[in-house]
């Protein structure tokens, strides 16, 4: 019989990307009331794996990542996918986003992104936003791409960046549980 327990907290991780990066100054502050204060910032990525966004967005688009100081439930990746689709909503130009903001998180296992989207390997987890497991980690092989893993999440520019993200989650997960 398996016991029910508590997940382990997780490290909040927005991905945002837009075709101007002086979106970043005017959507940023509304980032950090619904996610708390950064931790992590990655540099600027080109966001060029998929044209799927041009014809909303234009392009070129560029993207930054950022990791959040606080830990956070699991449970309230919903709520935040909410949060920030309102703030991509703020930002709308005659209809179409100007940025495109994805939250999710990672633990020590696995990376997990919220989609509004459903799909076979995508679990529902409330407020009409599933979860989707867009990586796993092994202790011999690192981050492991799934064969739906976004291309952009497979690269080895975002790969490097989330294993500093994990290296920075497993120092913050031992210091909140030796406060306790």
């Amino acid at each position: 019989m398996s016991i029910p327990k508590n997940p382990d907290p997780a490290k909040l991780v927005v991905s945002c990307f837009m075709n101007s990066k002086a979106y970043l100054e005017k959507f940023f502050p509304m980032l950090e009331e619904v996610c708390g204060p950064v931790d992590i910032i990655s540099r600027w990525l080109d966001f060029d794996y998929t044209n799927y966004y041009y014809r909303e967005m234009g392009s070129p688009l560029f993207r930054k990542v950022f990791a959040f100081k606080n830990l956070i439930a699991q449970d309230e990746l919903s709520l935040i996918k909410e949060k920030t689709n309102e703030i991509e909503n703020r930002f709308e130009i005659s209809g179409k986003r100007a940025v495109n903001i994805d939250p999710g998180y990672l633990v020590s296992s696995r990376f997990i992104l919220a989609t509004g989207k459903e799909y076979s390997h995508r679990i529902y987890i409330g407020r009409k936003i599933y979860a989707d497991l867009t990586l796993m980690y092994s202790k011999k092989e690192g981050f492991k791409t799934l064969e739906w893993t976004y291309p952009d999440y497979a690269s080895q520019n975002m790969l490097s960046f989330l294993s500093k993200v994990r290296d920075k989650y497993l120092l913050d997960l031992k210091a909140s549980k030796g406060k306790k």
